[in-house]
Formats: structure tokens, sequence, C-alpha cells
């Protein structure tokens, strides 16, 4: 499917389009009407259609009068919108605008495996905060451009421009390379309704939700969603759960760097880990002693998750580890047991 081009970019072709259509009309004008020569013609065409009062390379017979003001009265209007739309583009950031555009489509057409988050808001902004920490590429799509303008450039974070609603937008975020939505738009119809066209578009696609009403994580599931939020839930069990729980509370805080101390939770596959701790024991990796992090958790593909899992559990192929530690002890980890 072709990209839509943008809409002020299409302005300013229609524009420039008119103003050589009327400049062509006034030189062929005078040529026939006055007998002027195309540089001549040429000339009062554009003082005519700028309206700068410049004096007529002669004077003008009745028929030459007659269409100058024909003529000026065309161009009053065709002058005002080639201004209007200049000025938009010089004066309102437009240029600039499409400009950062172009160097974000370039940046994105390069992804593969990326996550394409719809809707900068609060929980939009949260998700790729997080996204940026992890080091995992992503695009944001936004429609609202004083939103995108205010945020600052030394982020350098991807914005496109345009509906998340539409499929050239989600194509133009690379929909087909990407490997997870995430659409966190205000309206759950919106969401529901990305949730569909993404699927449509990329069936294997991972699509991450925001919903605000309960009727409306069904629908988003039905359409196709692998998980669903909702931000006022959590929000509020989050609240009550300071009161039931509150030093539970305070761990979980601390896995979400809040606080002095700050402890990482981290996933770490069989393919990642070096060719030498293959096939061996939790207690043959004599993780904790060698890095400072602690496994908590262990999935396979016959049990599932298993919890603090025993020392005598081999690691094989499609394991997947769940570590916590500090920053430091992780990066001992990776360190010692990853590939580079």
């Amino acid at each position: 499917m072709r990209k839509e081009m943008p809409r002020s970019v299409i302005k300013l072709i229609y524009a420039t389009l008119l103003f050589l259509l009327s400049l062509i009309i006034g030189t062929v004008g005078y040529i026939y009407i006055e007998g002027y020569n195309i540089i001549d013609a040429v000339y009062m065409s554009i003082i005519t259609f700028a309206t700068v009062g410049f004096t007529e390379v002669n004077a003008l017979s009745t028929n030459g009068k007659i269409f100058t003001v024909c003529y000026i009265v065309l161009n009053l209007g065709i002058f005002a919108y080639t201004v209007s739309v200049l000025s938009t583009f010089l004066f309102e950031g437009e240029l600039g605008r499409v400009f950062k555009n172009y160097i974000s489509a370039r940046e994105v057409n390069k992804l593969k495996d990326h996550v394409i988050v719809c809707g900068f808001g609060r929980n939009g902004a949260m998700a790729c905060e997080e996204l940026h920490k992890a080091q995992k590429d992503f695009v944001i799509i936004e429609r609202d451009n004083e939103v995108i303008d205010a945020f600052p450039e030394e982020k350098k974070y991807a914005f496109i421009s345009g509906n998340a609603t539409l499929d050239e937008v989600l194509l133009e975020a690379g929909l087909e390379r990407a490997s997870t939505v995430i659409t966190a738009l205000p309206s759950d119809a919106d969401n529901v309704f990305i949730t569909l066209t993404a699927k449509e578009l990329n069936p294997t696609i991972n699509v991450i939700a925001k919903a605000a009403e309960t009727n409306s994580e069904k629908k988003l599931y039905r359409a196709g969603a692998s998980h669903v939020v909702m931000p006022d839930r959590l929000g509020g069990i989050h609240m009550a759960n300071l009161i039931t729980k509150p030093y539970v509370i305070e761990f979980l805080e601390l896995l979400s760097g809040v606080g002095e101390q700050h402890l990482e939770l981290e996933e770490v596959s069989y393919a990642r880990l070096k060719d030498e701790f293959h096939h061996k024991t939790i207690r043959e990796l004599d993780i904790r002693q060698k890095s400072g992090v602690t496994i908590i958790a262990f999935k396979d593909d016959k049990e599932g998750f298993i919890f603090n899992p025993a020392s005598d559990k081999k690691i094989e192929k499609g394991d997947v580890l769940i570590i916590l530690g500090t920053k430091h002890n992780i990066s001992n980890f990776k360190s010692h047991f990853i590939n580079d």
C-alpha cells in the first residue's frame, strides 16, 4: 500500500501548481493581447500576481486593461492561499516538522523486530521511557503535532505524525517488520480498531492494548490483543495494597526504580548463555556466588514457570531464567555468563 503524503506537503504542491497555472495564463494573455515578448509577459504576470504596483512595460490597450482586471481578480484568492501555505511552512515550523518526519521515516525503514507505540499520552510516554531504558527499538505514532514539537529533541525518539487507526500510518511505522504494537490511545474504540488492523496486516504481531472500560477488555481480546492493561484498575489495586501489604509494595517499588536501592529483573534465555554453561544445573552454574544475582523463577516448555527452582534443575534448550539483582549484579552476570 502506498504511503499517504502529508497534507501540508499536498497543500504546498497545490499552491505551487496554482501559481504556475496563473503565471502561464498571464504570460499567454499578455503575449496575445499586447504582443509582449515572453520576458516582458512573464514580468507583467508576476508583478500583477504579487500586486507590487510596478509600472507596466508599455501602456495597456483597452483589451489589455480588461484582461489585467480579470487577472487580478482571479489571483486574489490564489495569492492569499499561496501566502498562507508559505507562511505555515516558514513561520509555524511546518517545514521543520516535514523534515523531521522524513528523517524519522528513514530511520524507521531500517528497524526490524521493533515496538510501535500508538499514542504519546501518560501511558504511552511511560512505556517509551521503559523501552528506552531497555535499549529496545521503538517508533511512536502521535497525531498531535504540538506534543511532538514539545518533546526534547536530545532524546531522539522516532516520531511519526499521523492517525494510528489508518493502515498506511501503521505500515509507515514498519508494522510488517515490527514485533509488538502498544496501543495506548485515550479511546477504547480506537484501541480496538488498531488491534484489529494490526492483526489483519501482520497476523503474527504481539498487541498490548490499554483499556479504560471493563467491557472493552473482552473486545480487545476478541480483536486479537495478546495482553490488555487497565491502568485505572491497577492504580486502585496498588493504593489498596499500600494499606494491606505495604512491605510487598515497597519491594515491588524497588523493582520499578523507586527508592535508593534499585533492583532489576532480567530474563535470560538458554540461547544467550555461553556454550560452556549449556546443559548445566543451577548448582553447577553457581550464579549467586559468581555474580550476586538470584534466580527467582525458571521457565521451560514442559512445566511452564517454576518459582524458586531447585538447585538440581538443568538448563536445556528453550529454557529461560528470571534473575533478580542490583544493576551492578546484573552487569557482573552478563559479563560472566552472557555471550557478547
